[in-house]
């Protein structure tokens, strides 16, 4: 690993450090021998209100506060040598501008503030998404590489599921999709994300302060929240299994997703952290495979050991969702990273977690009612 200026780094503000991947980026961090200050606001649906969670670790120096607030940026930024940006909106209602608010207007502010006050900030590692690129890398026999558009109302209404070419509406084969495809966000979150990446990266490169985008695929794993079931496989099937519902699948069941561990996840944060190589680039990070959700929602049942249910396939979308993507990560294997996460082992160890939990119960049922009743969920 190259190390530069960030040999230097003592201790480290994690924003949204209460959350999931926050955690276990910490729990590295310390390990590592970095000093951690945690800014996260502690509100629902993820949290508790004002409640610190057990898992984060005693000697972290935490600071409730929210990415909106320039007070807590002046604070929270004070005496730190890097920081991991974690704290983003994320759901899958029709709160546009929240989303821009806080995922964009936040990083901004960050920036001004370290700019301002001429902070010692060495290194920013900010948080984005693989929702950034929409559907992703695709090929047509007879046209080549391209990247589609969002699917249109009429098809979705149709039930016609698969991506088609947009020149000659054949069909078209799903390719690895690396940092060099075509940015084409498709809902408000990964809209958002890639504006905050590309504010961060450009801004830290225009005032000399190295910064890396992360575009994340569907990261799972334990303390991932189950309060907030608008998304994420992993704690809505587990939340369904438990309770003994089918695990509930859209469309036919067979788009392609990209789930990475949580703890991959947090070991690329460390070294996005430490290598200069990473230095303003955007780096994907995923499993480097991909997995149908049907036989996604078939693991989750095998790993609760629940043989008497079968995935819900209810033919409803969710409006904005892609198709298929999942995400070449040949440039972060470069840098020395590797991914080993294991499927079956996220939804062995998130169930065991979840069955610990004081307050657990099944919020999915509710959840997927009011994004119908709002019309994200569509049939």
């Amino acid at each position: 690993m190259v190390k530069s200026l960030c040999m230097h780094v003592k201790k480290v503000l994690v924003t949204g450090g209460a959350g999931f991947i926050g955690s276990h980026t910490i729990d590295l961090l310390l390990t590592s021998g970095y000093t951690v200050r945690v800014m996260d606001n502690l509100t629902p649906p993820v949290h508790v209100p004002n409640h610190w969670p057990d898992y984060l670790p005693a000697d972290v120096e935490k600071q409730i506060g929210d990415a909106r607030d320039r007070a807590a940026w002046e604070a929270a930024l004070d005496g730190v040598d890097a920081v991991i940006h974690l704290a983003a909106y994320q759901d899958y209602l029709p709160d546009f501008s929240k989303f821009f608010h806080v995922n964009c207007v936040g990083t901004a502010l960050m920036i001004e503030v370290i700019v301002e006050k001429k902070l010692r900030v060495q290194k920013i590692v900010v948080a984005s998404s693989q929702a950034s690129y929409g559907e992703g890398k695709y090929t047509c026999a007879d046209h080549g590489a391209m990247y589609p558009g969002p699917r249109s109302e009429s098809q979705l209404r149709a039930h016609d599921w698969e991506v088609k070419c947009p020149v000659c509406a054949g069909p078209v084969k799903m390719e690895l999709t690396d940092e060099t495809s075509w940015v084409n966000p498709a809902n408000a979150y990964g809209m958002s994300k890639y504006a905050e990446e590309m504010l961060a990266i450009n801004l830290g490169r225009r005032y000399g302060i190295p910064t890396v985008g992360m575009r994340y695929s569907i990261v799972q794993g334990t303390r991932q929240s189950f309060r907030n079931a608008y998304s994420g496989a992993l704690r809505i099937f587990a939340m369904q299994t438990l309770a003994g519902q089918r695990p509930t699948v859209y469309e036919d069941g067979n788009q392609i997703r990209d789930f990475v561990s949580v703890g991959d996840v947090a070991r690329a944060n460390i070294l996005a952290l430490e290598d200069d190589r990473a230095d303003y680039q955007a780096l994907n990070v995923g499993s480097g495979a991909g997995i149908k959700v049907k036989d996604f929602a078939e693991v989750m049942i095998r790993a609760a050991n629940r043989p008497d249910l079968q995935p819900l396939i209810t033919q409803e979308y969710r409006f904005g969702d892609t198709r298929h993507i999942f995400s070449d990560v040949s440039k972060l294997r470069a840098l020395g990273w590797q991914p080993t996460g294991d499927v079956e082992l996220n939804c062995r160890e998130y169930l065991a977690w979840a069955t610990n939990q004081p307050n657990f119960r099944n919020y999915a049922t509710e959840a997927r009612e009011h994004m119908q009743k709002v019309g994200t969920v569509r049939k």
